[in-house]
């Protein structure tokens, strides 16, 4: 089996890129070869890179290709969650795509519909630019038709609260691309965004912990990934700083999923979102997302349905994505080991 690399600017490691028409149907079958596969990438010094994008060209006439997502959990390499989606591997599976001959070649203006297999989402990758080795996107999640925004909410409810190592945290459980659990930064003491973005294991701790209890209160596995979690506040007219924690440590950025999730769960009304949209006068407009190190413009789309308003997509641009190179996911690799550490030396690791 060959595997392509590629990493999206703003994404916490690299994904690897695999044909899923060649990987086995049984999901215990399917692990065992991943396991397999990270203990290569283990050996080439790439232990950091945990995300897995499995695909293939679509049967369906609506897609150009069927995407799943496998996330692998820091620790043993035989550790994966597969609840979730992630956009920044998306595009890297677009831009591996190519290079395996599943897709023509990309062009400026072209457009690459995927079909997620994990959650039934439908992402259009539209290509901005195009070199040798790098694409520029700006990427559609789609929804078939339009959702309700209320809809979105997890379980029913704008708020939650939850007992967290036996502190009390108001959460906004929202899932659109991702399920997310929001918390309002100032809640935690953390009025600003150069605060916020500050050193603080204290924060880090606090944020793990309220993200174990959200799982706990979705009935999901602690260990697992999902779901994510991220503290927010307004940080100027229209802006909202965002701190987001991924596997295994700070999110540089923030995931193109969580954007897109927090960009949704802004219109759902009574939610901790809502509230820190109106604070930050960003209701009804484009959102900017300030993040520690980079900014994420996202836009919504609404309908009507029944008299509720509803979601039908959100875009973000000028997300870059760059080819990092083939190798076998063999024994007889190994030949190639020291090849793919400068490789995976070059990429950006987890905060």
């Amino acid at each position: 089996m060959i595997g392509h690399l590629a990493y999206a600017a703003g994404s916490p490691c690299p994904t690897i890129v695999l044909d899923g028409d060649r990987l086995p149907a049984d999901q215990d079958e399917l692990l065992a070869y991943l396991a397999a596969a990270r203990g290569y990438l283990f050996a080439a010094g790439g232990s950091h890179v945990l995300k897995f994008a499995l695909v293939q060209p679509s049967v369906h006439p609506m897609f150009d290709l069927d995407y799943r997502f496998v996330q692998a959990l820091p620790g043993a390499v035989d550790r994966f969650d597969l609840r979730g989606s992630c956009g920044h591997s998306i595009l890297s599976a677009v831009l591996a795509a190519e290079r395996m001959g599943m897709v023509g070649r990309l062009t400026a203006d072209g457009r690459i519909r995927v079909h997620v297999r994990n959650n039934g989402d439908h992402v259009v990758c539209e290509v901005d630019r195009i070199t040798r080795d790098s694409a520029e996107f700006t990427v559609h999640f789609v929804r078939p038709e339009p959702v309700p925004v209320t809809a979105l909410l997890l379980t029913g409810s704008p708020r939650t609260l939850l007992d967290s190592g036996g502190t009390k945290a108001e959460v906004s459980l929202v899932s659109a691309g991702n399920p997310y659990a929001f918390v309002d930064a100032r809640s935690l003491g953390f009025a600003d965004p150069a605060t916020l973005f500050g050193h603080s294991p204290q924060l880090f701790a606090r944020m793990t912990g309220i993200r174990a209890a959200a799982a706990d209160h979705l009935g999901w596995p602690r260990a697992g990934a999902f779901p994510k979690i991220a503290a927010i506040l307004p940080a100027g007219p229209g802006r909202i700083a965002a701190r987001a924690v991924t596997v295994p440590g700070w999110h540089p950025t923030i995931a193109l999923t969580g954007a897109v999730c927090l960009a949704s769960a802004l219109r759902v009304p009574g939610t901790v979102t809502e509230q820190i949209a109106q604070a930050a006068g960003a209701v009804g407009r484009p959102i900017e997302i300030v993040t520690p190190n980079g900014r994420t413009t996202v836009t919504t789309a609404l309908g009507e349905v029944g008299g509720v308003a509803a979601l039908a997509y959100a875009s973000v641009a000028g997300k870059r994505v760059e080819f990092q190179g083939s190798f076998l996911l063999e024994p007889l690799a190994r030949l190639q080991f020291e090849e793919v550490s400068r490789c995976l030396a070059s990429s950006v690791t987890p905060v």
